[in-house]
């Protein structure tokens, strides 16, 4: 059985390649991620994800981080696994590699609203972040709904994670397991503890080549801002310390500073907030600066409209008026559907610190012959 990776090894590990930038990512004809990985009209999104990560290679990015789906390995099972596999070796063939999210705790609640999801075309609303009206970004009192939650699909899950990590645990063109994102959101805190250890233990039993982490999401760069004990567990588990952080440039400096005092390599596996002061022109220099590895949410914006704002900031507004959002920018996504950056000088700086890190990459492997 693995265990957690030695500082000396992670550090190892993150200093033996070029910087780590890229996107969470989803090709723009995608609904959700159903539609990302089910058969049907899986060769119509193969060929926009061709032009899609041409692009993204295009700019300096070299890794993209994916989220899988239960409901397509349950119902499709054994062509999930013949789609994953070419969703990796496209990345490959773009010179990229994939952080690859196993569980997600940004859940809508089972209330009349909820729909339980399924294979075949899946609809969308126009005007709404993640395309749809109920949607885990809303605001809501009680817990999101996991299939974690109940028994027979609980087994189920683990047994799905239990196989994706056995078939590539050795696979290159994975980089890292992230094994759990935003455990505990959704008022999910009590529910998701014994899930989240029970996924580590999992893959640790497995004991593949690539680190494993899970972000902490809640926490402030205040240090009298108490870790969440999910976000706690997270960190003590983790190989590389990762973070999730739409905040402004100062919050991050803060964020970042508090962790330091872990040792470990840092990851912003979720960054991009226009609205909240979280933009390109200064967050991607701080990253590169800081030597953290980071994916800004979104791509080519889509049927997935993560340019909108969340749901629940319409019900912030109505309460406050006055509140810090520039309803004026895009809230994620680099790219408009016709390929047209968003704001050029963002992707112009985009490109110049991709090609900093990797002179510097260059310049170090060239001085430790």
């Amino acid at each position: 059985m693995g265990k957690r990776w030695s500082e000396e090894r992670i550090w190892n590990w993150y200093n033996s390649r070029p910087w780590i930038r890229g996107c969470n990512y989803m090709s723009a004809d995608c609904a959700n991620r159903i539609d990302q990985w089910q058969s049907l009209g899986f060769e119509k999104r193969m060929e926009t994800a061709e032009k899609e990560l041409t692009l993204a290679e295009s700019i300096g990015f070299n890794s993209l981080r994916l989220v899988v789906d239960f409901v397509v390995w349950r119902d499709e099972h054994d062509t999930f696994f013949e789609r994953f596999d070419r969703y990796l070796d496209m990345l490959k063939k773009h010179n990229m590699t994939a952080t690859v999210v196993l569980a997600n705790d940004c859940m809508p609640p089972k209330n009349d609203a909820w729909k339980e999801p399924k294979i075949g075309v899946q609809t969308y609303d126009w005007g709404y972040h993640g395309g749809r009206k109920n949607s885990q970004h809303g605001t809501f009192s009680v817990p999101g709904f996991h299939v974690l939650d109940e028994e027979e699909s609980r087994e189920q899950y683990y047994r799905m994670i239990q196989e994706i990590v056995e078939k590539h645990k050795n696979d290159e063109r994975i980089i890292i397991w992230d094994v759990y994102n935003e455990a505990g959101n959704s008022n999910r805190q009590d529910i998701t503890m014994p899930h989240l250890k029970k996924i580590f233990e999992i893959i640790r039993e497995i004991d593949p080549i690539q680190p494993l982490t899970s972000c902490v999401w809640n926490f402030r760069g205040d240090p009298k801002v108490e870790l969440l004990e999910t976000e706690k567990y997270s960190i003590e588990n983790s190989d590389i310390i990762s973070y999730h952080s739409y905040s402004d440039y100062q919050d991050n400096i803060k964020e970042i500073k508090r962790l330091k005092a872990y040792n470990r390599p840092i990851i912003n596996t979720e960054w991009l907030g226009r609205c909240y002061g979280n933009t390109v022109e200064e967050m991607f220099p701080l990253f590169y600066l800081e030597g953290i590895a980071c994916y800004n949410w979104g791509f080519v914006a889509g049927k997935y409209q993560t340019y909108e704002p969340w749901n629940k900031v319409w019900d912030e507004y109505e309460e406050n008026p006055d509140m810090n959002f520039d309803f004026t920018k895009w809230f994620h996504d680099l790219y408009r559907p016709n390929h047209h950056p968003y704001n050029p000088k963002e992707i112009d700086i985009i490109k110049e610190y991709c090609d900093l890190a990797d002179k510097d990459f260059e310049q170090k492997k060239e001085k430790n012959k």
